[in-house]
């Protein structure tokens, strides 16, 4: 005992048992003026060198290095470990051969090593999320400084590290934490099987990374555009903003570009913007002409809270031809869209009032070849109005107002064509007046009345625009009728049911519109026409409250329609054609009325919705007119078992002939289109998940769209595949493939677009 006290350093404390010699050895030590403490079986100290043997453990900090042998340099501060060596520091783990550590610098080298480094990670519904750590093998590594290792011979990859379903594979790479793995001449291994191969490669790790570079390639064939390739760019300069830029090359067509931007310039401040064109060669069409269907469509969003209590909102679209959309769109949902809207305010709320300044336009599509359109514009616009106040507090009487002053523009090229000035002066002012009247409570009456004064700059005659003002001053009454409403309740257990009848009568009388004819048609402001009619109808809702307390409908169902006193609306109405107004698209948007009508159709919506699996609604317009049923809706939502969905809508409309002989057209074109989506799975759901869906077009017994997506996601990477079809008419009839890699915490690769997907 005494010749082994010889060899101990006065910094070494020994645990004894028993008075026996000890089992392990502690030596407390300071390191840049941090305490570090060094165990082991046995240590002995030969000046300032100090061997240890036997289940070593350094600990400095939140650095922890063990191994079976470690020889450590007090002058130096360097540690060298071999045999089962383990270095830990937070979130790292390395078990290698042997290395080399300075407690000082925090630089170290490891040879034949094993990793892993945890990042936590956000939910995100667009990602798959593995919680399996970022685990890593490699012949060398270098330790640089506390978030930087460079290895050699190194594969990555978040899989289990016994059985990765891939892997990353790099002669070098550089692991910076909390940001990415940089990777040189990098393939991408599947089952040990090389897909890829990248030059250069960077994989981020970190929960918020936004790094710059380039993206993973997309390759996909589709019957229209042939063989496809492209890239993009992604630029993150900042923290407030991001880009992407990127094209593809269409083997059939020619090529493609696309841009995003996204910008959050302050906190209450967000600007998007997006560029999709194509270049495109042409395509053949019967008789050897070729066809050229390339264009673009751009968009800009901007909405912003600025000082004074002002708000900013930009709201931009514009796209070269309806054809282009039809041509290139990658849904059927965007293809079919036919319209094409901009809006930009700047409004400010205060004390009751509201002020804004607007521009604004609109253009419908109406056909693609030959490309018609119709464009209106507004631009620009001063609106300022005011909430309902009482002037007197003993008298409910309540006075508002609203005030317009603009200038309009509409222009179309059917044939008539037809197009007015670049600014048609339009200015309204409108107070109104309200009463509401409580007789207890089981009835209440609220009559308005609205004085309205509207100045146009010019007018139509004989459908020719005239440059001549004219004002139209009308008188607006209206009467809403709240009879008392009945119900009864019943309960089933700890279940109570609520029966609920609600009757409602609302009276409209309008007066000085004159001349409908020669109004130009700008928005809604400029269809009010002369009136007298009553609405009626009656609400049925059925309630369930739990025995937690929490009430939810379960359903509903609302009958309800009008009857025209005036069935000319002053002369409004002209027979044989397709009149669409105020009066008459405030209760159903399918038009009705070719020919006098004293009542609309009767409307019935049906609504069950109770809630977890199963959702419907039932729509229908019964015209009594014609005693027939004009327009049929149907929308169910059913969810049966576990994670399967089932989505199938129906919307038809029925064709109703004219009875002039001059325009022997039809007021609604005969359609009827169903819609449907089953599928069991989701997104980032474990498994296998599938979903197939459809359009088909009753009419014309054509199947305008069909797709069908399978996937399969594992515990670190998923697989998608899709076949997509659309029939647009002569412009588009293709077929699509489509295939997607998704890799866990990463992001994904392949042609499958995140908002092209089902799930």
């Amino acid at each position: 005992m005494a010749a082994l006290l010889v060899l101990i350093s006065p910094l070494l404390l020994f645990r004894c048992a028993n008075g026996q010699t000890p089992a392990r050895t502690q030596a407390r030590l300071r390191t840049q003026g941090s305490e570090m403490t060094l165990e082991a079986d046995t240590q002995k100290q030969a000046g300032k060198i100090f061997y240890a043997d036997g289940h070593v453990d350094i600990l400095y900090g939140s650095v922890r290095l063990r191994a079976d042998h470690v020889q450590y340099n007090e002058d130096t501060k360097m540690a060298a470990a071999r045999g089962h060596v383990q270095f830990d520091y937070q979130m790292q783990h390395m078990d290698a051969d042997e290395g080399t550590f300075n407690m000082k610098t925090g630089r170290g080298s490891f040879r034949n090593v094993r990793g892993t480094v945890t990042a936590q990670h956000l939910s995100n519904p667009s990602v798959l999320v593995s919680p399996n750590p970022l685990t890593f093998a490699a012949a060398t590594v270098e330790r640089t400084d506390d978030d930087t290792f460079v290895v050699t011979r190194a594969w990555v990859t978040v899989c289990r590290p016994d059985s990765p379903q891939w892997k990353f594979y790099a002669p070098k790479a550089v692991i910076h934490l909390q940001k990415s793995v940089a990777l040189d001449n990098a393939s991408f291994r599947l089952f040990y099987v090389p897909i890829i191969y990248l030059p250069y490669a960077s994989v981020p790790i970190a929960r918020k990374l936004r790094q710059s570079g380039f993206l993973v390639p997309e390759v996909g064939n589709t019957t229209a555009k042939g063989f496809v390739f492209g890239d993009s760019f992604y630029w993150a300069p900042t923290e407030w903003m991001d880009a992407t830029i990127g094209a593809e090359y269409l083997s059939r067509r020619g090529w493609s570009q696309t841009g995003d931007i996204r910008m959050k310039p302050w906190q209450d401040a967000t600007l998007t913007a997006s560029y999709f064109g194509v270049l495109d060669r042409g395509i053949a069409v019967p008789g050897g002409i070729v066809t050229k269907q390339g264009g673009h469509e751009d968009h800009v969003f901007f909405d912003a809270l600025l000082p004074g209590g002002w708000r900013a909102v930009a709201d931009l679209d514009q796209l070269s031809s309806l054809t282009f959309r039809l041509a290139f769109s990658e849904t059927f949902e965007q293809a079919v869209n036919s319209e094409v809207r901009n809006t930009a305010f700047l409004t400010k709320n205060f004390d009751g009032f509201s002020v804004s300044l607007a521009s604004m336009s609109y253009k419908n599509f109406l056909s693609a070849q030959p490309d018609t359109a119709i464009d209106l514009r507004t631009a620009p616009e001063v609106r300022v109005s005011s909430v309902d106040r009482a002037p007197w507090r003993k008298l409910p009487v309540y006075v508002g107002f609203d005030f317009f002053a603009d200038a309009v523009h509409r222009e179309t090229n059917v044939p008539p064509e037809f197009q007015t000035p670049s600014f048609v002066s339009r200015t309204e002012f409108a107070p109104n007046v309200t009463v509401p009247l409580h007789w207890g409570p089981w009835l209440g009456i609220t009559p308005s009345f609205t004085l309205r004064s509207l100045r146009y700059g010019g007018q139509l005659q004989n459908g020719v625009f005239v440059n001549q003002p004219f004002v139209r001053t009308t008188e607006e009454f209206s009467l809403d009728l709240q009879p008392p409403s009945f119900d009864r309740v019943w309960t089933n257990g700890a279940i109570k049911w609520k029966h609920v009848v609600e009757p409602k009568v609302a009276y409209h009388y309008v007066n000085g519109v004159n001349d409908f004819g020669r109004f130009l048609h700008f928005d809604e402001d400029d269809t009010l026409t002369d009136t007298n009619d009553i609405q009626y109808g009656v609400t049925q809702r059925l309630y369930r409250r739990d025995g937690d307390g929490d009430a939810q409908e379960v359903a509903s169902w609302n009958l309800t329609q009008k009857y025209y006193f005036n069935p000319t609306f002053g002369g409004a109405l002209v027979p044989g054609a397709r009149n669409v107004f105020q009066a008459l698209d405030s209760l159903t948007p399918f038009a009705f009325a070719d020919s006098l009508h004293h009542f609309s159709p009767i409307i019935s919506d049906l609504r069950i919705e109770p809630g977890g699996r199963f959702d419907t609604q039932f729509r229908v317009d019964f015209d009594p007119e014609r005693n027939r049923l004009t327009a049929i809706g149907s929308l169910v939502k059913i969810r049966p078992y576990r994670e399967s969905f089932l989505t199938l809508a129906d919307f038809s409309t029925v064709s109703i002939p004219t009875t002039s002989s001059i325009n022997p057209g039809i007021l609604l074109p005969r359609s009827n289109q169903v819609r449907a989506l089953v599928g069991y799975g989701s997104l980032n759901r474990r498994g296998w998940n599938t979903a197939l869906g459809f359009s088909y077009d009753v009419s014309q017994s054509l199947f305008q769209s069909q797709v069908a997506q399978l996937s399969y996601n594992g515990s670190c990477c998923g697989i998608g595949f899709e076949y997509r079809r659309l029939s647009l008419g002569a412009v588009r009839n293709e077929n699509q493939f489509r295939v997607v890699f998704l890799i866990a915490n990463l992001g994904s690769f392949g042609n499958l677009r995140r908002q092209e997907r089902i799930f």
